[in-house]
């Protein structure tokens, strides 16, 4: 539990839009862990209780719920933030961010400086 409140609150409330810096391996991944849990999470719930509760046809649901949505849109600011602050702390610049919009190779590219030791 102290991870959860140091890597994945920690940064959505103090470094919530800060792109200057460094963010540790653990910082970046403990964030990408709780963030995919919580989405997980909150797919289930749009799955088996709201989408119902409102009428979505499986299709509709298929393309995602409301919670998902809404999860997704307000943690999109720290997730770019952390992911560009781990850049930095590998020694690449925020920019690489970019490469992400590389279809099938880009989020290779980006996994792999993601995972490099400090510098």
């Amino acid at each position: 539990m102290e991870q959860f409140n140091k890597y994945f609150l920690e940064t959505i409330t103090k470094r919530y839009a800060d792109f200057n810096g460094r963010a540790t391996r653990s910082e970046f991944w403990y964030f990408t862990l709780f963030y995919i849990v919580v989405a997980f999470v909150l797919a289930m719930i749009d799955q088996f209780v709201i989408n119902p509760m409102i009428g979505m046809t499986v299709l509709e649901a298929a393309q995602g719920g409301v919670l998902q949505f809404v999860f997704a849109l307000a943690m999109l600011i720290p997730s770019l933030s952390v992911g560009i602050r781990r850049l930095h702390d590998s020694g690449k610049s925020g920019w690489w961010m970019l490469v992400a919009f590389v279809p099938f190779l880009g989020i290779f590219i980006l996994i792999y400086f993601w995972v490099q030791k400090s510098q």
